[in-house]
C-alpha cells in the first residue's frame, strides 16, 4: 500500500522496525549498571525523540493566523515541546545510578564499633490513623536492632487512645494544642521538645503511622552517616498491600506498584547525581543541622523535597539506600491514590516560586539541583497537562474539523514510529520491564484533571494552601465506584467515539491516507486507555483480614500426634498456610515452631493440597507476630514483570 508521495507504508515503518529489532537484539545482553553504555542507549533514544519533534514543530504546525487550527496546534506543539524537555532531562539523568549497599557492608563494622552509638529519636507522625495502624507501627519499631534510640508517637489528633497505647508499648507521647503546618508543624514540636530534653538526639528518624521499619533500619541507615556531610539518608517506601490500579486491574501478581519506578530506577538515578531527596517517611536525618536551619520548612505541603534543598544550602546533602528497610499503606483507594499525587504536585510548586526555587539566585543551590528541579516541574505541569490534550486533539478534528497537527499517516509513522519504539525499549530495559508505556499513560491519566488542577493553584494563588492527609486503613470490604471520576472520563469517551462515528460513519469521504487515518489510530488507543480507566474507577472488594507474604521455606508442626516440617507458603499476623495434607482435622490444636516464631495454633482450614492453621490470639503472640511479619525479612514486590502477564491481565480484568 502507498500514499500519495509514492512511497509505501511498509518502507514508512522500516525505521521503527529496526529500532524494535534492535531493542530486541540487543538490549537485554547489555549491563544498565554501566554508565557508557546507559548513556549510548539513552543517547540513541533522544536522537531519534528529537528528531520526531523537530519534524513536529517544523513540519507539521498549521498555516499560521488567526484560527482554531493554528491556535490548537500552537498550544500542542507549546505543551509538547515542554514535555518533551522534561522527558529529556529526565533520560540525562537516567545515564547514571548508583547502589549504595556495598558502602553500608563497608560502614557496618564502623557502627558496630562505636563506643557510644548515636543517640536516634524515632518520630512516629500520626494524625486520623485507625489504632491497628499505630499499634502495628509501634510495635514493629521497639524491634529495632539498634543500642540506642528512642520511639515517640507525635499525635496531631490528640487522642487519649493513643496516649494509653505508647505508655502501655513504653515509648513517649506527644501532641500540642492546634494542628498549625500540618506534618511539618507536628514534626517541628516534637522537635522542640527534643531540644529541651536533658539529653538530645544525634539524629532523628521520621516514620509515617502507616510504616512499620525492619529490624535493621537503623543501623544500614546509620553506616552511611560516616560521610559527616551526609545529613539526610533516604530509603524507598514499599507497601505491603498493592496500590488501586494493581487491585482494580486485578494485576497484584504481575504488576508493581507504581512508586517501584521511582524508587528503583529514578531515585539511584538522582542519587548517581547528588538530586536526591528526602521522601519524608522511612528517612533518617541530622538533628544539629536540622535544628540550624529552623526544623522542616512550612512553606510548602511536600516539607520533605524542600528540606533538601535547605539542607543543600548549608552544604549538607541527601543520599539514597535502595533496599527494603520499611512497610507500609498504599493508598488503598483511588481518591486517595489522587490526593496524594495532587498534594506531590502542589508543594512543587510552591516549591518553585519559593525561595529555594531554580530560578532563585543566591540561594545556595548548584547547576544540578537547579536542573534537576526543572525537570520535576516540567514532569508535575506539562506531562499531565499533555495527557489530556491527547485526549482531545483527536476528538476536536474528527467532529469539529480543528486540526491541530497538519500530518499524513506515512509521514507520521516515518518519525513517530522509531521515537516511540525507542522510548518503549529504553524504558522497559532499564527499568526491568517497571515502566510499560501504556500503564504509565493510565497512571497519568487518573491523576492529570486533579494534578493540573494542583499546579494552577500552587503557581498562582499565593496563599491558603490545604495540607490533605492520604487516608490509611478505610473499609473496603464491598465493591464501590468512584463516580466523580468516572463522570470525568465520560466526556472525553463520548467525544471520541462521537468523532469516529461522525468521521468514518456517518461522513465516509475523509481518506484513511491523510490525517483522518492518524487520529483514527490515535482515538482507538485513546478509548482503550479510557475505557482501563473507567475499570480502574470501579473499585474491588478487598476482604482481606490481615496481609499476607509469600515465604516458601520450611517451618516445624506438633500435632497431638507428633511433628513433621511442612513447606509455609505464606504467613500473616493471623495465621499461616502450608503446603502438602493436613496433619489433622478441623480445630486440632498445633503448635508452630518457625524462625524465631513458637506459637500456639489451630487448624483452620483444609484444602486439597494445602491447609491453614489460625494464630492463638494473645497480647503476647500479636506483638511477636507484628515483628515477625512486618519488621522481618518479608515484602510483597514483584520482581519479574513479563508483558505478556501484564497483557493475559489486562484482558482477563476487562472481559471476565
Amino acid at each position: 500500500m502507498t500514499y500519495a508521495s509514492g512511497v509505501t507504508y511498509w518502507e514508512q515503518f522500516l525505521p521503527g522496525l529496526t529500532i524494535v529489532f534492535l531493542a530486541i537484539a540487543v538490549l537485554p545482553w547489555l549491563s544498565r549498571d554501566n554508565s557508557w553504555i546507559r548513556t549510548g542507549v539513552i543517547a540513541l533514544c533522544l536522537f531519534v525523540s528529537w528528531r520526531y519533534l523537530l519534524w513536529r514543530i517544523g513540519f507539521t504546525l498549521p498555516p499560521l493566523g488567526l484560527t482554531l487550527d493554528y491556535a490548537a496546534g500552537l498550544i500542542f506543539v507549546v505543551v509538547e515541546t515542554l514535555a518533551m524537555i522534561g522527558g529529556t532531562l529526565s533520560l540525562l539523568f537516567l545515564t547514571r545510578t548508583i547502589n549504595r549497599t556495598p558502602e553500608v557492608e563497608r560502614n557496618l563494622p564502623w557502627v558496630r564499633s562505636l563506643p557510644r552509638p548515636p543517640l536516634v529519636d524515632v518520630l512516629i507522625c500520626t494524625y486520623n490513623e485507625d489504632e491497628s495502624i499505630l499499634e502495628r507501627t509501634v510495635i514493629g519499631a521497639l524491634a529495632l536492632d539498634y543500642p540506642n534510640f528512642r520511639l515517640w508517637v507525635c499525635d496531631d489528633g490528640r487522642r487519649a487512645w493513643l496516649e494509653k497505647l505508647c505508655e502501655q508499648h513504653g515509648c513517649g507521647y506527644i501532641t500540642r494544642p492546634d494542628n498549625a503546618h500540618a506534618k511539618a508543624g507536628n514534626i517541628n514540636n516534637a522537635l522542640a521538645h527534643l531540644a529541651s530534653l536533658p539529653e538530645t538526639p544525634d539524629f532523628i528518624s521520621i516514620l509515617d503511622a502507616d510504616f512499620v521499619p525492619k529490624s535493621t533500619f537503623l543501623k544500614r541507615t546509620m553506616s552511611l552517616m560516616r560521610d559527616e556531610n551526609v545529613g539526610i539518608v533516604q530509603t524507598p517506601q514499599h507497601f505491603f498491600n498493592p496500590d488501586p490500579i494493581q487491585t482494580n486491574l486485578s494485576m497484584t501478581r504481575v504488576w508493581p506498584d507504581e512508586q517501584r519506578y521511582f524508587f528503583g530506577v529514578v531515585m539511584p538515578a538522582k542519587d548517581a547525581w547528588g538530586c536526591a531527596f528526602c521522601c519524608g517517611t522511612s528517612s533518617l536525618i541530622r538533628f544539629g543541622p536540622l535544628m540550624k536551619i529552623g526544623g522542616f520548612p512550612t512553606d510548602s505541603v511536600t516539607e520533605d523535597y524542600l528540606l533538601t534543598l535547605r539542607l543543600k544550602e548549608t552544604g549538607f546533602r541527601t543520599v539514597f539506600l535502595d533496599e527494603i528497610l520499611s512497610l507500609g499503606l498504599a493508598p488503598e483507594g483511588l481518591k486517595e491514590y489522587i490526593t496524594q499525587r495532587s498534594r506531590w504536585a502542589l508543594g512543587f510548586m510552591q516549591i518553585v516560586r519559593g525561595a529555594s526555587g531554580p530560578f532563585r539566585i543566591g540561594n545556595g543551590l548548584s547547576f544540578i539541583d537547579r536542573v534537576g528541579l526543572v525537570e520535576t516541574f516540567l514532569h508535575w505541569s506539562m506531562t499531565f497537562t499533555f495527557r489530556a490534550l491527547t485526549l482531545i486533539v483527536p476528538a476536536i478534528y474528527l467532529l469539529f474539523d480543528i486540526q491541530a497537527v497538519y500530518a499524513n499517516v506515512g509521514d507520521a509513522i516515518s518519525y513517530f514510529a522509531p521515537a516511540f519504539a525507542a522510548q518503549i525499549a529504553v524504558a522497559t530495559w532499564i527499568s526491568r520491564g517497571r515502566l510499560i508505556p501504556i500503564m504509565s499513560d493510565l497512571s497519568q491519566l487518573l491523576c492529570a484533571d486533579a494534578i493540573i488542577k494542583s499546579c494552577a493553584i500552587g503557581l498562582f494563588k499565593k496563599q491558603g494552601h490545604k495540607f490533605k492527609v492520604t487516608a490509611k486503613g478505610r473499609s473496603r470490604a464491598v465493591k464501590s465506584i468512584q463516580w466523580p471520576l468516572l463522570r470525568s472520563f465520560f466526556p472525553y469517551l463520548f467525544l471520541t467515539v462521537a468523532g469516529i462515528l461522525w468521521s468514518f460513519v456517518l461522513d465516509d469521504t475523509r481518506p484513511l491516507a491523510d490525517a483522518s487515518g492518524m487520529a483514527l489510530l490515535w482515538s482507538w488507543y485513546n478509548i482503550a486507555l479510557l475505557l482501563l480507566a473507567c475499570f480502574v474507577a470501579v473499585e474491588a472488594a478487598d476482604r482481606r483480614g490481615s496481609e499476607r507474604f509469600n515465604v516458601n521455606r520450611t517451618g516445624l508442626l506438633a500435632t497431638p500426634s507428633g511433628t513433621q516440617w511442612y513447606q509455609i507458603a505464606d504467613i500473616s499476623v493471623s495465621g499461616m498456610r502450608f503446603k502438602g495434607a493436613a496433619p489433622a482435622a478441623l480445630g486440632t490444636p498445633v503448635h508452630v515452631r518457625y524462625d524465631n516464631l513458637d506459637v500456639a495454633a489451630t487448624v483452620a482450614r483444609i484444602g486439597k493440597d494445602n491447609f491453614a492453621v489460625h494464630f492463638a490470639e494473645s497480647p503476647a503472640n500479636r506483638k511477636a507476630l507484628i515483628q515477625h511479619v512486618y519488621a522481618g525479612p518479608y515484602h510483597a514486590e514483584v520482581h519479574d514483570v513479563r508483558p505478556s502477564r501484564v497483557a493475559t491481565a489486562l484482558l482477563a480484568r476487562v472481559f471476565r
